[in-house]
């Protein structure tokens, strides 16, 4: 059978569209995909995803990890070569800096996760996506919060872009698969979580607060949950960066985290708890008398294993740098976040813990 001649007027029509295209997305990329259908992931976004919002975004574009944002100077941390026309990463090694506890109250949990995430280093480190990405992945952890104070810390071990990566809260009706075809900011789209975005938008109800600096490789997110005063606080780089939320008592919540970029993970690095004793609220206190101190135990005269009792059970309190804020308090509801503001001041009794503080005090006067 003769074979049908080509017709070069048809391929170079077809040639010359694909050259057009090709042209057209890497234009998009570097101008961070402003008005095109494509999710700064790489993948296509569904009609579905979250719309953009040019007045609270910051103005780089999303597809570029935030750099310059790390707990330490590793060099590794400070600095991520990035191709957007590959849309790939160069791996390094984790570095292991702020990582010095050995006891975790809780880690990821593998029986409640979303498809896309994969477990590691005794199920603290969390991966997502881990060819590419097509949506958004969540998991929690596995304990409930409930009673008393706890406090846990979030590192993140890979470049930090797309349309959002976040660290926050939520109950167990949040459902983790339901935006696994959705590029969008899962934490904080009801009323059942609440979530701190990489882009320093603090979201609950689907409402945005400008609520922090952005935050990048190598950022460790701390998080406390009071369930005593109610409190939800946030820290960055284990410097308190502001109260998040009031008024959650009798709520039971679990510890989230969310991305929707490829090849991106978080790692436990600390999870502790503790009930609201007196021996809690005292190290609260003397906290908050010396805060210029990397350690509080270090400048007390205590007993040598007195020292080790405290550091072993409340250590994570002794070391929490609360710098002075100033809640502004409005008469929103309960579940509405509450931005803050960073007080210039160097009053030490101004902390995140102010409410909670006064609160003790009308206890103390009562009894």
């Amino acid at each position: 059978m003769a074979r049908r001649p080509r017709n070069n007027r048809a391929w170079h029509f077809v040639l010359s569209g694909v050259q057009r295209d090709t042209d057209a997305r890497a234009v998009a990329l570097t101008s961070g995909g402003e008005g095109w259908g494509y999710d700064s992931d790489g993948q296509h976004s569904d009609s579905d995803s979250e719309p953009e919002f040019p007045s609270l975004l910051p103005a780089i574009p999303s597809a570029v990890p935030v750099t310059g944002e790390s707990y330490c100077d590793c060099e590794n941390q400070s600095e991520t070569p990035y191709c957007p026309s590959l849309h790939s990463f160069h791996r390094v090694k984790d570095c292991q800096c702020g990582e010095e506890d050995d006891y975790f109250d809780w880690v990821w949990d593998d029986m409640s996760k979303s498809t896309a995430t994969i477990l590691s280093c005794d199920n603290r480190k969390v991966s997502f996506h881990m060819e590419y990405s097509c949506g958004t992945a969540a998991i929690r952890g596995t304990k409930l919060l409930t009673d008393g104070q706890h406090f846990w810390e979030i590192k993140m071990t890979s470049p930090v872009y797309g349309t959002d990566m976040m660290v926050g809260i939520g109950t167990s009706d949040v459902d983790l698969d339901k935006y696994r075809h959705t590029f969008c900011s899962l934490l904080g789209r009801d009323e059942d979580s609440w979530g701190l975005s990489y882009t320093g938008l603090l979201h609950h109800k689907g409402d945005k607060t400008n609520f922090s600096s952005r935050f990048g490789q190598g950022s460790i997110i701390g998080v406390h949950l009071d369930t005593w005063h109610g409190m939800l606080t946030f820290f960055k780089n284990r410097k308190c960066i502001g109260v998040a939320a009031t008024k959650l008592h009798n709520k039971k919540f679990f510890p989230m985290v969310c991305s929707t970029a490829a090849k991106s993970s978080m790692k436990v690095i600390r999870s502790c708890s503790s009930h609201t004793s007196l021996q809690y609220l005292c190290c609260v206190r003397l906290r908050q008398l010396l805060p210029n101190y990397m350690d509080t135990l270090e400048v007390l005269p205590l007993p040598p294993g007195l020292k080790q009792v405290l550091s072993n059970k409340l250590g994570w309190v002794l070391n929490m740098n609360c710098s002075p804020v100033k809640p502004l308090l409005t008469k929103s509801s309960t579940s509405m976040p509450i931005p803050v503001t960073t007080s210039s001041g160097s009053d030490s009794d101004s902390s995140c813990s102010s409410d909670a503080e006064r609160c003790q005090r009308k206890r103390c006067r009562r009894t």
